[in-house]
């Protein structure tokens, strides 16, 4: 029987990085690392890897600046640079193909391994992990539009968006926006976000990671260009109403991929949050059985 109960581990890097992790399934079993997004953690998959875990190998890491991953004072907090960690474990445990779910900040941290090493991934599930102009919502987006035309450090939006961050209804609003029942929501998961987040250094960490965003939007026709080449098989898994991510977003992925499906749901941002198990079936459905 598949051990589907993960254990928890942390490799250090060659950046320095104590990377930590979340792993279960078999070995032999082919491999899926799950890449969460911001506010959160490794956790946002905690329901997730138990119904993975009899048909994958999971590996689930806190990205550098998030969860219980520790970074050397002088880490570049960038796109580039958690892409490289991530990179670095997966090398590291000898990870060489394998499926990828992407979500929020996971998407452009997944899809540049991607650009890198296009032989390594074997198909991608983007659950809200945009790819496209057309998905940003300016409700979230619009003031970080502005942000990015002025400087890092212009004092209005670091006022501004320090505020945003550290204050714990817009962590919560991610969880509960687009929610009918948001009962539903298990608050131990944004409880927990709340906690990391207003560690000392968090608001720094997450300010850079902002502005820096800018940067994976002009990477986005790359990204597309690596989804046409590639013709690998695309699950699009969707919180319909979403305000950061829209649908548009998700519909944009016709566009490049061929071997596509599209799902949505009747839910917000953290979709796992309200239908992990439907989720987790259409993931094995769609790549279970392409070992």
């Amino acid at each position: 029987m598949s051990n589907i109960t993960p254990t928890f581990h942390k490799t250090q890097t060659q950046d320095g990085v104590k990377a930590w992790y979340r792993e279960a399934g078999e070995r032999g079993n082919p491999i899926i690392v799950l890449l969460h997004g911001f506010p959160t953690s490794s956790n946002m998959f905690r329901n997730l890897i138990p119904l993975l875990a009899r048909h994958f190998h999971v590996i689930a890491p806190d990205l550098p600046g998030f969860g219980f991953s520790e970074t050397p004072d002088d880490y570049d907090f960038s796109f580039d640079a958690l892409s490289d960690t991530i990179g670095y474990l997966l090398d590291t445990l000898s990870i060489d193909r394998y499926f990828i779910y992407i979500f929020d900040y996971g998407s452009p941290v997944g899809f540049r391994l991607a650009l890198k090493n296009p032989s390594k991934i074997r198909g991608v599930i983007t659950q809200n992990g945009n790819a496209y102009e057309e998905g940003l919502d300016d409700r979230f987006w619009g003031p970080l539009k502005e942000y990015w035309k002025s400087y890092q450090s212009d004092p209005k939006f670091v006022k501004a968006l320090s505020s945003y961050i550290q204050d714990p209804a817009n962590v919560i609003s991610q969880y509960h926006g687009g929610v009918a029942n948001t009962e539903s929501v298990d608050p131990a998961a944004y409880t927990l976000d709340i906690a990391l987040i207003q560690r000392v250094g968090q608001t720094d960490i997450q300010l850079k990671l902002f502005f820096d965003y800018q940067k994976n939007v002009k990477l986005y026709s790359e990204f597309q260009r690596f989804l046409r080449d590639s013709n690998i098989p695309v699950l699009v898994a969707w919180g319909r109403n979403d305000t950061i991510f829209s649908v548009s977003g998700a519909e944009a992925y016709r566009k490049d991929v061929k071997n596509l499906k599209i799902v949505y749901y009747d839910t917000g941002h953290f979709a796992l949050e309200t239908h992990v198990v439907n989720i987790a079936k259409q993931i094995i459905s769609v790549f279970g059985e392409k070992a």
